[in-house]
């Protein structure tokens, strides 16, 4: 939580400090330690098994001795996040009022940087509470164009990254995300429109593209997050911070040829991006 006075204006703050505009009116999610506890395990059996609902999870807790009912299950994977990705029998159902797209990239060949983006929200455990993390994704190169720290599941840190990565990148032809409520906001998707971007939703429960940003969530975990207890938002921020400019520009992809998103994001620089 950012202090109310001070010489600099609170949005012009939290772009420095690479933090959403809700982060300064809010502290970071205070939970019981069991439920910490419990959110932490559930967030690690979600990146093994994405398709898991809150049946299975609950199966899985049991079998470790620890009996947790659907209905806890469901709250707790609720304040994470977490949805099972799997097709589902029924259309998927937004937010009241909230126009839903159709999903554009059904045999589209994505060849180029700025051709697609993506985004999505994952769930960050800290020391004492949580945070929840926005990235957006350029698909062809795996870059990871921008990303924002929050404290709620709310519209705003999305539209933030958004607003971020256009501001930085220019505009894509296309820009991809799941049904959830704040990607279908029109606060959100406003912001594409004026753009003069396609929208593009996957179908509610459906892995499709999303796979690329679930590998990113899973490295980023595995490889930053689950290794330290952050303190503080500033911990959490200084240490996603380092690791997604290691991914950018030091690691290698067997799918780019050995290339880092970084270099193989830059084979289009000279190229004009999409308006």
């Amino acid at each position: 939580m950012l202090k109310r006075k001070h010489k600099l204006s609170i949005t012009r703050r939290c772009r420095l400090l690479g933090l959403s505009r809700s982060a300064a009116y809010t502290r970071p999610a205070a939970a019981p330690v069991r439920d910490l506890e419990q959110l932490r395990q559930i967030d690690e059996l979600h990146l093994e098994f994405p398709f898991y609902g809150s049946r299975q999870l609950s199966n899985e807790f049991r079998r470790q001795g620890v009996t947790v009912n659907r209905k806890r299950m469901r709250r707790l994977m609720g304040l994470a996040g977490i949805t099972a990705l799997y097709p589902q029998r029924s259309t998927s159902r937004p937010a009241p009022g909230h126009k839903i797209y159709p999903y554009l990239l059904r045999e589209l060949k994505i060849v180029r940087p700025n051709q697609v983006w993506a985004s999505d929200i994952t769930y960050i455990p800290m020391r004492k509470g949580f945070l929840y993390l926005t990235a957006v994704l350029d698909l062809h190169s795996r870059r990871v164009l921008s990303w924002q720290l929050s404290n709620t599941l709310d519209a705003g840190s999305c539209v933030d990254a958004l607003e971020d990565a256009l501001r930085l990148c220019g505009a894509p032809e296309i820009f991809n995300t799941d049904q959830g409520a704040q990607f279908t906001s029109a606060e959100f998707t406003s912001v594409l429109r004026n753009a003069r971007v396609l929208i593009s939703m996957d179908g509610k429960g459906c892995w499709r593209d999303n796979v690329f940003v679930e590998r990113l969530w899973r490295s980023l975990k595995y490889e930053e997050v689950y290794l330290k207890a952050y303190d503080d938002v500033a911990a959490a921020r200084d240490g996603i911070g380092k690791w997604i400019k290691f991914y950018n520009t030091r690691r290698g992809h067997q799918a780019l040829k050995g290339r880092t998103p970084d270099e193989a994001y830059g084979l289009a620089a000279q190229q004009p991006l999409a308006a």
